[in-house]
């Protein structure tokens, strides 16, 4: 089992990063040393503004692209992290997912999880419901994670008061729900049999 953990702000030193890795350590928990990870954190834009050079298959961009591809193709299941800029996705997650293929994320279970300073962050749960899972074909849990004033939660050992125990509480719970859908899921793929050479845009 390898479980891909995407972090989507572009900043240096971001709260998505330290979400991220308080979630692998509750997922490391959950799994008890059967499963392996792998972080793409989009710290510094690592990835190339998608360009229709990405379709060659010889060009540089998609040289670039085929480590992160063959990482994202060998996971059985992923957690979207998004900061809210603006009230939108920051553009390099976006950007990411104009980037990938069928056949890294498809008929895999995602969790999507946001990030907010202040009180909101939902608007990125709907940004990318609505449009990131297309040609992806990837597969969000009906359920979600929000993390508000991410700035005063996560930041200890332990819990410090009732809100950040209530988020610790909420995240463990959704990462169980979460590894019944990866299991469930990687049976789905092994069974199915689908085209993508046909069907390659979801539509």
């Amino acid at each position: 089992m390898k479980i891909g953990i995407i972090i989507g702000s572009h900043r240096s030193e971001s709260q998505s990063s330290k979400v991220g890795k308080y979630i692998k350590k509750e997922l490391v928990k959950l799994y008890s040393n059967t499963a392996s990870f792998y972080t793409l954190d989009l710290r510094n834009n690592p990835l190339p503004l998608w360009r229709e050079e990405k379709w060659q298959p010889e060009s540089d961009m998609q040289k670039l692209w085929e480590p992160y591809s063959e990482e994202l193709k060998t996971c059985d299941g992923f957690i979207v992290i998004s900061p809210e800029w603006g009230g939108m996705v920051p553009s390099g997650l976006k950007n990411f997912f104009l980037l990938c293929e069928s056949q890294e994320l498809a008929h895999k279970p995602a969790l999507l999880v946001s990030i907010s300073a202040g009180i909101n962050g939902v608007y990125p749960i709907s940004e990318l419901r609505m449009s990131s899972y297309k040609n992806t074909y990837i597969s969000y849990l009906p359920s979600h994670i929000i993390v508000r004033n991410v700035g005063d939660v996560l930041n200890e050992e332990e819990s410090i008061n009732e809100r950040d125990k209530s988020i610790r509480e909420k995240i463990w719970y959704e990462l169980n729900i979460f590894t019944h859908y990866v299991k469930a899921y990687k049976k789905i793929r092994q069974e199915g049999e689908f085209d993508f050479k046909k069907y390659p845009f979801g539509m």
